[in-house]
This record gives C-alpha cells, structure tokens and sequence, in this order.
C-alpha cells in the first residue's frame, strides 16, 4: 500500500467516526473568528503548513441543528489533515432555539464564503474545499454541495461575492432530506426526529404535518436531494449497516442508510453518477465496499 493510499484509508476511518478515541483538538490558530454578527456564527482555523495555498477540509457539527458545537470535533482528525498537509476550519452557526430555517444552513454557507474571502491571508486554496461532518452537519453539507451558488457578485459586503459551492462532501449519517412528506415513505414514521419539527418552528410532527403547506417550501429549498444536478461535485456517504424499515427508532430513522440510497439514484437519473455509499461495510445491494474514500483524494491531488 502506498502512502497516499495509506493516507486516504486514515482520513477515511476518521473523519466518519470510526477512530477508536476521541482526543482533544490542538489549539487553533485562529479561534472563534466572526463570520457574522451572531454569538455562535465564529470559526476555528487550524492553518496546515506546505508551500502554496493549502487544500481545506470544514467540519460543520451535527445535533439536529438544536444543539452541538464547532468544539467537538475530534483532536485526532486535525492532527491527521494538518500532519498532511491540510488546513481545518470548524463551523459554529446559530440553532433552531434561537432561529428556525434558513438560519442553520445560511450560516453555514456564510461561513464558506468568509473563508474563501480569507483564502490570500489564511493560505487556503479556494478550488480544494471538502465538507465533512455527521447527521444535521452532513445534511447541511448535502445541501451545499447540491444547491446553486450563492454568491453575489454585486453585492457591497465582499464575502457575499464569494462561493458557496464546494468540492466535495464526506459525510455520515446525513440526512438527504428533511421534507417529512418525502422521507416517511422511505422510512418509516421514525425518521421524525425533532430535526423535522422544530427547524420549521413546530413543537411536534402533528403540528408540523397538520401545517404542512405552511412550511412545505422551507423542506423542499433544504433538502439537498430536491436540487441535485448533474454538475454537482462528488459526495460520499456513510451509514450503518442497518437497514431494515420501517426504522426501529427515533435514532436509527433519522440516520437510516436509505437516505444514502435514495440520494444515489437520483444521482443516477439525473446524470451526476458520483453518489459514494457506504452502508456499515456494503453497497446499496449488499456487496462489500472499500472504506477508502474518493472524496478525500481531492485533498491529496
């Protein structure tokens, strides 16, 4: 096995939870800068060494965008990109709590842009961005690399001309919609995770549902399936190996692998054909899977 193949496998075991500890991250070298006006709307920067701009790998956390941190990703995963020469950034954003959709998602995408705009100052090259991130930071990720650009080019703030569009995605346990009306027939009333509810401002899925049409635009704009073309960058994919329905429960639902499934073939009727499964080990039909990760070369090329 060579190096880079070496390397693609660690990054792989890694960024998609399968490290064995979780460790500390080592001190940042910028800590929570502000990307908007918001409390939590800051990033982490961890600044890779090597010559050139450097490839950039973003972590956007997980909690069913009610809860989570840009602190909890693992010491281990920085350590490995940095030692690799890649640079880190970590990504806050506000939560439902205090603003429903679009505010979650939006933020995200700010935050790529502010960090486009610091690409000179920070060293970072602005062609090599991969997301990566677990459940509602998988589904942001989702919706980023599936949705047209953002950017302004007219606009008087000089981060909102910069691109939202991305690379690549690595991701795990994402959500590939969140349109309850689309997913419960995949999955099962279990997929009704609060995720559902409480972006649009509901307090349960009876109200979200009894108020559907109120709301039916927000799930359809942030569910990233609804938008994939056949220019969208590659995105990977992983989940456990259970894929029995209707799901189980409240945890295995709102994680199920047919999410992953559904989203490859779209992929395959719209042309794009660069959908990455991962089910615990297996393919879509059962077949074992490599856990080396083509998205991650993208970082390594």
């Amino acid at each position: 096995m060579n190096r880079k193949t070496a390397l693609i496998l660690l990054l792989s075991f890694t960024w998609t939870g399968i490290s064995a500890k979780q460790t500390p991250p080592p001190s940042p070298t910028y800590a929570n800068v502000a990307y908007d006006q918001y409390e939590r709307t800051k990033v982490d920067f961890w600044q890779a060494e090597g010559k050139g701009p450097r490839p950039l790998m973003v972590f956007i956390h997980g909690g069913g965008w009610s809860q989570g941190s840009k602190d909890k990703t693992s010491g281990k995963n920085i350590e490995t990109c940095l030692a690799n020469g890649i640079s880190v950034a970590s990504v806050g954003y506000r939560l439902t709590g205090e603003a429903i959709l679009p505010a979650p998602v939006h933020d995200a995408a700010r935050a790529i842009q502010f960090l486009r705009s610091k690409a000179k100052e920070w060293k970072i090259n602005k062609n090599k961005f991969v997301l990566t991130g677990g459940s509602a930071g998988g589904c942001t990720s989702v919706w980023l690399a599936c949705h047209d650009d953002l950017a302004n080019p007219n606009a008087k703030d000089p981060v909102e001309r910069e691109s939202t569009r991305v690379q690549g995605i690595s991701v795990r346990g994402a959500q590939t919609a969140i349109d309850p009306k689309l997913i419960e027939p995949w999955i099962g009333k279990n997929v009704f995770h609060r995720m559902i509810y409480l972006s649009v401002g509901e307090q349960s899925i009876e109200d979200a549902l009894k108020n559907y049409s109120k709301h039916e635009a927000l799930y359809k704009e942030f569910s990233g399936y609804y938008h994939l073309t056949q220019d969208d960058p590659p995105i990977y994919l992983g989940y456990g190996g259970d894929m029995s329905t209707p799901a189980k429960n409240i945890g295995h639902g709102i994680h199920h692998g047919l999410f992953g499934v559904e989203l490859k073939k779209k992929s395959e009727e719209v042309g794009h054909n660069k959908v990455y499964l991962n089910l615990g080990g297996k393919d879509e039909n059962g077949k074992p899977v490599s856990n080396q990760d083509p998205v991650l070369e993208l970082l390594l090329n």
